[in-house]
């Protein structure tokens, strides 16, 4: 039986990574030579070119586009097993690359990811907070926190707490133009949309069991539940948002929710990490602290009715 060339698929992970054979050289320490012939082995032994070289530019051949994740995982899995070998005699220590959601980071997180930080001296964390959806492998990151009803994916996701979702406008807004009394309708009204899931429909449960879904259009779309609040407060529209994000205005009367005999599909917050089952001691203590803090947070069960 022939084994893997694993130094092969690491050094053509680094060469990904790095952009060039020089620079993965440099980074690597050894010589570009060596990274060459190493990646002319990989392609000569999978029977395909990786790479398309020129003198000025190189770039990933489509089935090195393919092959690139493979690799960076077979480099991600010799790494978690030298890591978790070293941190069986140690305390756990080094960085954990943490995304995030941008509310939820800046009100939840942040505070939490303190209080880790307070108890485990010897850890360093690189917090990324934004709404767009990043690729947990191709970016590097160890952990990543999302608010979603979860697709089927390669990736290792854990269930934390659910969210309660509210649809919402300002009261001047539904004493003006009405108050829905069916999520039908909302084409009728004017909706503020999000901008990572476009044109995607608004589902409802209802009484009964009833299904519903109607596509929201309106001016203002956004990538940020809180940019979206000034134009809501202001009574421009009706959006659909997390209780995290529109709690507090529902509590001080700013905000009314409405459809609350409607329920749209239960989302949670999740856990998501890379696919390899090993995992460093660093990373294993920050999902412990995330799930025993998150488990008690103070978020509603998107299965629960929200109070109107």
């Amino acid at each position: 039986m022939r084994l893997p060339d694993f130094e092969a698929w690491a050094i053509f992970a680094a060469v990904v990574e790095h952009r060039s054979f020089s620079a993965a050289a440099e980074a690597i320490g050894i010589s570009k030579a060596t990274v060459s012939k190493a990646v002319s082995r990989l392609e000569t032994h999978l029977g395909t070119s990786l790479f398309h070289r020129t003198s000025r530019r190189l770039t990933l051949t489509e089935s090195g586009k393919a092959l690139a994740d493979h690799a960076r995982r077979i480099v991600a899995e010799g790494e978690a097993a030298e890591e978790a070998a070293r941190d069986s005699a140690t305390l756990p220590a080094g960085l954990v690359r943490v995304a995030a959601p941008m509310t939820f980071g800046m009100a939840y997180l942040a505070p939490v990811i303190a209080e880790f930080l307070e108890a485990h001296p010897g850890i360093e964390i690189d917090l990324n907070l934004s709404d767009a959806q990043v690729d947990i492998v191709a970016e590097g990151f160890d952990v990543a926190l999302r608010i979603a009803a979860l697709p089927d994916s390669s990736l290792r996701a854990r269930r934390l707490c659910g969210i309660a979702v509210h649809v919402v406008a300002a009261p001047a807004y539904l004493d003006k133009h009405g108050r829905p009394t069916h999520p039908a309708q909302l084409a009728e009204h004017e909706c503020i949309g999000y901008t990572n899931a476009p044109g995607a429909a608004w589902r409802f449960t209802g009484p009964g069991g009833e299904e519903a879904a109607v596509r929201p259009t309106g001016r203002l779309m956004s990538n940020s539940g809180d940019a979206m609040l000034p134009a809501l407060r202001g009574g421009l529209g009706i959006a659909r948002l997390p209780g995290f994000i529109v709690d507090a205005d529902i509590a001080t009367g700013t905000l009314e929710p409405i459809l609350t005999d409607w329920r749209p599909p239960p989302i949670a917050l999740h856990l998501m990490t890379p696919p390899s089952p090993l995992r460093p001691a660093r990373v294993e203590a920050l999902i412990d602290f995330l799930a025993t803090r998150f488990r008690d947070l103070g978020v509603r069960d998107a299965d629960a009715r929200p109070r109107s």
